[in-house]
């Protein structure tokens, strides 16, 4: 594994050279996301901006037809600070992306459907939008649909898919045969036939339906990441998948499928256009260069799942409840029902997890760390830049003789939630450095434990918890066994609560809870009363001061 900060003596990971025109990243930009307000709290709210992660209400794919504007922009929180820089899409409260009914309104289409008038961008001969396809294998993955509806019949009502199976010949089965292997055909052919995409100069645009038309319309300024997967026959085809994390919507919009090739290309050049570059030549931009930082080694990864406790606790329930369960009932179908799911989840902690994560690398380029990761299926992805929310340093118990630590991440408006599986600390930190430029990690000595008294409400797991206020994070420990170090850059504070019950009131304890843009929400328990009513309000200071100094994040920059 690569080291991308300072070199150590007895490091067996890989460095490659240092490139300093890399090593600058821009300082985030603050997401809003207020959290709701509980009963029996104290909040000190710091921004009223909408929440990038929630669903938005002009996302309506059944709506009437409505006629789409390159004109809309997005109107900043008018609780934000007047020198705030932010960027509109980090504020916006309209949908990423609306659907259309017909093909008549469909500003991407005719009544005829033939490609209607676009940007310029886009237009080909005779100023017309430039539709594209799928790639020609996307009909052999929709073709399933119909074989997936029986065999969801079969498993809904089993007893009667048995009987109406035993009373087929082989005629009948035949028969059967000749008939769904062509309806499923030409099921795939005409979904991939009336799908298309195109990209203008502000949105992109994909078009779907063979009966109920849908047109999406993805503003480029609101895409929060693009990720490129290749499941492991798509990778036998050479095709890819493109996934896009857009601001306002629940789930991701995607490509499937292109070609890996044409994915990336794709990739880049929404990316360019997201960042400001020219429509004209944003398609020859191209992918932005990358530097590798770092990569996890197999052996590295299969050690650390074996000192996971999780991964222990989860086998030995499989092999032992079970067990005591036939002993118990002698019902076979009992203890399957019981059996599956955990042989399923000791799995999954185990060998999904490995399988998953192999060959974890991390880059770094001017669109953000990039992670590639997966044995069978393979993904690309981005952490984008001024988006993280919080980032948490994961530390095992068994993993604490060799430093080892694992790093996730909250990140606005994105699924993308882990950032290294397993490295040592000291490199973990210097990544760490990178996704939140200006911060850096506070040393455990650095972390105050809650007062004595806290015993009488956690007795020995008190000592599991810690809290550290710098001039650029707050940061929160908790766990005993399995330490968490939770960071939040101030300017990314949604909300500042303090919480009490009544035997915390007692013994002069509170917790402060610090809510962030991705709907998420770190939490300092057990401290004293009068130095949580301090940190609310010096919080939510800090907040407000690191809202206003932040500059503003591009894709790019």
């Amino acid at each position: 594994m690569g080291e991308p900060g300072p070199t150590t003596p007895d490091r067996t990971w890989n460095d490659p050279p240092r490139n300093p025109e890399h090593d600058t990243a821009d300082p985030s930009a603050h997401t809003a996301a207020p959290a709701p307000e509980t009963t029996g709290t104290t909040r000190t709210p710091t921004n009223s901006a909408s929440e990038p992660g929630r669903t938005d209400p002009d996302r309506h794919e059944d709506s009437p037809p409505r006629k789409a504007s390159h004109d809309d922009t997005a109107e900043p929180s008018e609780h934000a600070e007047p020198s705030a820089h932010t960027e509109p899409s980090e504020h916006a409260a309209d949908a990423a992306s609306e659907a259309t009914g017909p093909d008549r309104d469909d500003p991407g289409a005719g009544a005829d459907g033939t490609p209607a008038k676009g940007d310029a961008a886009s237009r080909g001969r005779g100023g017309e939008v430039v539709e594209r396809r799928l790639h020609p294998v996307t009909p052999l993955r929709r073709a399933w649909a119909p074989v997936a509806v029986l065999v969801g019949w079969a498993v809904h009502d089993p007893d009667q898919a048995q009987r109406q199976l035993t009373r087929l010949t082989t005629t009948h089965l035949l028969i059967g045969l000749a008939v769904l292997i062509p309806a499923a055909a030409l099921y795939g052919f005409l979904t991939w036939w009336f799908t298309h995409y195109a990209v203008t100069d502000t949105e992109l645009r994909i078009r779907t339906g063979l009966l109920f038309r849908r047109t999406a319309h993805i503003r480029l300024e609101r895409i929060q990441a693009i990720d490129v997967t290749q499941p492991l026959l798509a990778r036998v085809a050479g095709v890819a998948k493109l996934k896009l994390d857009v601001i306002g919507t629940g789930k991701k919009d995607e490509l499937a499928f292109l070609g890996a090739g044409e994915a990336r290309a794709l990739r880049a050049e929404l990316l360019a256009r997201a960042a400001g570059f020219a429509p004209e030549t944003a398609h020859e931009v191209g992918e932005a260069p990358a530097r590798q930082l770092l990569r996890v080694p197999p052996g590295v990864l299969a050690v650390s799942l074996l000192l996971t406790g999780a991964t222990w606790g989860t086998l030995i329930a499989a092999a032992v409840v079970p067990t005591l369960l036939w002993l118990a009932t002698h019902n076979l179908w009992t203890v399957l029902a019981t059996a599956l799911p955990l042989v399923g989840a000791a799995g999954a902690s185990s060998a999904g997890r490995f399988v998953g994560e192999y060959d974890w690398t991390v880059a770094e380029s001017p669109d953000g760390l990039r992670i590639d990761h997966g044995l069978l299926d393979r993904t690309h992805e981005t952490v984008p830049p001024g988006r993280v929310q919080t980032v948490r340093l994961v530390e095992p118990l068994l993993w604490r003789r060799r430093r080892w630590v694992r790093v996730e991440l909250d990140v606005a408006g994105s699924s993308n939630s882990v950032l290294l599986p397993v490295a040592p600390r000291e490199i973990a930190e210097s990544v760490v450095a990178r996704v939140l430029p200006g911060v850096s990690v506070p040393p455990g000595p650095e972390l105050t434990r809650p007062p004595r008294r806290a015993a009488r409400c956690r007795p020995l797991w008190w000592r599991g918890h810690g809290l550290a206020v710098t001039d650029a994070v707050f940061a929160a420990r908790y766990g005993l066994l399995r330490r968490s170090l939770a960071l939040v850059p101030h300017a990314k504070v949604q909300s500042v609560r303090l919480t009490q019950g009544p035997w915390r009131r007692a013994l002069r304890l509170a917790d402060v809870h610090v809510d962030t843009g991705a709907n998420k929400t770190v939490t300092a328990r057990l401290r004293d009363a009068e130095e949580a009513a301090e940190l609310l309000r010096s919080q939510a200071e800090r907040s407000r001061t690191g809202r206003r100094d932040a500059p503003p994040d591009r894709w790019m920059a």
